[in-house]
């Protein structure tokens, strides 16, 4: 649905290449995290992929539609969230907004009003919708973009920092719409964001950019499976851990950290513990959290 060939991005005489021969591929249906430090290309790649800068080199298609060649009808595939809410008009109100974008799109007025409604309720705004979008709070002008990006129901979303400036509340609303418009109506998904727990919860793929080029891409559990610290074990136990151990305790569960040259070393410490009188709980492998691998990729310590 989404394919990305090949996008080069170079900046002037000096030719900074801010994105370099990036490729990918992203089946319908899909939720592909899109990550990387600031100044990697993310945000760059994302406008090329919208058609809102000229790549150097390369193609980028939208449901079969190439971008640069076919505009007016890439358009009709994708809604997007651009950083910083640059994708509505702070002069109009909310509600202006949404019927100016989903006519735009082709949606007749009845449909964009229904669909309207539907939006500006579920981000708590419908009582605000009369307001100008200038007068609103960051986070309630991040509402009226992911309104904006949605209501004509594209089979692609580009989402760019969705989140940014949402409370709790209404980033759990902006997580469960992605995992149903993924699951319910096959909508192909390409997130950027500096939160990483939702990226691990929602993306079934991940990809990462550095310096312009991507160090990975790969369906989540492989790439988290591929940072599994083998050497290291968590060891829970009751109470607090006997003297001579490296632990922390949290509401009356203590866990201690070790790590083996050889896992059958890790039996060895749990005897030690018990001859102490520890009361064992469990025991697990170390597995890493996607910001773990994340900094790992990005420092160039990747041993995927």
């Amino acid at each position: 649905m989404i394919e990305i060939d090949a996008l080069t991005k170079v900046y002037g005489s000096a030719q900074v290449r801010a994105v370099d021969e990036v490729s990918l591929h992203i089946p319908a249906g899909s939720v592909v995290g899109f990550l990387g430090p600031n100044g990697a290309g993310k945000t760059t790649t994302i406008k090329m992929t919208a058609g809102l800068l000229a790549p150097t080199a390369g193609r980028v298609r939208l449901g079969g539609v190439d971008v640069v060649r076919q505009r007016s009808a890439a358009m009709a595939q994708f809604g997007a969230v651009l950083e910083g809410s640059r994708n509505v008009y702070w002069s109009l109100s909310a509600w202006q907004n949404l019927m100016y974008f989903g006519r735009l799109k082709g949606l007749r007025k009845a449909q964009v009003g229904e669909r309207a409604e539907e939006l500006l309720t579920g981000l708590g705004l419908w009582e605000r919708r009369d307001d100008k979008v200038g007068d609103f709070s960051r986070g309630m002008q991040q509402k009226v973009a992911i309104a904006v990006a949605l209501v004509a129901d594209p089979p692609i979303v580009l989402l760019d920092e969705p989140t940014l400036g949402l409370d709790v509340e209404a980033t759990r609303t902006v997580k469960d719409w992605i995992a149903e418009l993924a699951r319910d109506r096959g909508t192909t998904i390409l997130l950027t964001t500096h939160q990483l727990d939702v990226v691990q919860e929602l993306c079934d793929r991940v990809a990462v950019i550095r310096q312009g080029r991507l160090v990975a891409d790969l369906p989540t559990r492989e790439l988290l499976a591929g940072f599994r610290e083998r050497d290291r074990y968590d060891i829970r136990i009751e109470g607090t851990a006997p003297a001579g151990f490296d632990a922390s305790t949290h509401e009356g569960v203590t866990t201690i950290r070790v790590r083996v040259s050889d896992p059958g070393e890790v039996y060895d410490v749990v005897e030690r513990l018990r001859a102490q009188g520890a009361v064992l709980e469990s025991l697990a492998q170390v597995q890493p959290d996607l910001e773990d691998v994340f900094l790992a990729l990005v420092n160039g310590t990747s041993h995927a």
